[in-house]
């Protein structure tokens, strides 16, 4: 189904786009006829992404070296995509995680994850709303997560980060309907990343597969998503196929929130 919604023509921003979720859904719009930016604040993984797309035959992807956290770059990154044509759609990827509880959370870390999470989707956000008003409207997806509206353990900073995307989300999709500027979130439950891996790595060393299996069946399904699966949502929602969608929180969570016990 995910062939049907084609985005030809249209230039798409995507950061974080050097690996998981972001990789997949650049992957996934390249193929669907978009022109991809890819941005990531790690250039050579950027990279990567661009090699996959141009082996696969997506039309030519273009790497933006950029920190999402620091306003005068991504305002002139940003603005030289917009010179270049147009921004129809921004899918705001780029994030980081953190583990512990609100006694155990620094103040450094609650600012790292309140950084990356809040204020870099605010800035890129910030940055697309003109060139996409000037052009007739666009569309901005940002990644939330169940941790926006369910209570997860150890997850203090990274909820309120995800809560944060999510009001954002809400409010911009309010204040520039006029506009016809979409904005929509999808709300993940746990997805299989490089993350995650590493996560098994350094906290469960020699217990991989154990602790693998345990997160895995936290989803009703009995098992993690896949980024590409989160790619497939994202191409539908950023695609003309569903221009009746805006401020609207989809959950992609395997039955957590409805299946549970």
């Amino acid at each position: 189904m995910a062939e049907n919604f084609r985005l030809d023509g249209k230039a798409a921003i995507v950061t974080g786009a050097g690996s998981g979720i972001g990789r997949a859904i650049s992957r996934r719009f390249a193929k669907n006829g978009a022109k991809v930016y890819l941005v990531d604040i790690r250039k050579g993984q950027a990279e990567e992404t661009a090699e996959e797309i141009t082996v696969a035959g997506g039309a030519g992807p273009v790497v933006v070296q950029c920190d999402v956290t620091d306003g005068d770059a991504i305002r002139r990154e940003f603005a030289k995509i917009a010179a270049n044509g147009r921004i129809d759609i921004l899918v705001n990827s780029a994030g980081v995680s953190s583990i512990g509880r609100i006694e155990t959370t620094s103040e450094d870390e609650f600012e790292r994850v309140f950084q990356i999470n809040v204020k870099g989707m605010f800035l890129c956000m910030q940055a697309v709303i003109d060139p996409m008003r000037k052009s007739g409207g666009g569309v901005i997806l940002n990644l939330a997560s169940i941790a926006a509206t369910a209570g997860l353990s150890d997850r203090f900073a990274y909820s309120m980060s995800k809560g944060a995307v999510l009001s954002m989300t809400l409010s911009v999709a309010k204040d520039y309907l006029a506009d016809k500027i979409r904005c929509n979130a999808i709300s993940p439950a746990r997805i299989h990343t490089p993350f995650v891996d590493a996560y098994l790595k350094e906290r469960y060393a020699g217990h991989e597969e154990e602790m693998f299996e345990k997160l895995s069946q936290s989803q009703p399904v009995g098992r993690m998503g896949l980024p590409e699966e989160v790619a497939s949502l994202a191409l539908f929602l950023c695609s003309d196929a569903a221009t009746f969608f805006t401020g609207a929180d989809i959950p992609l969570d395997g039955g957590f929130f409805n299946l549970r016990g």
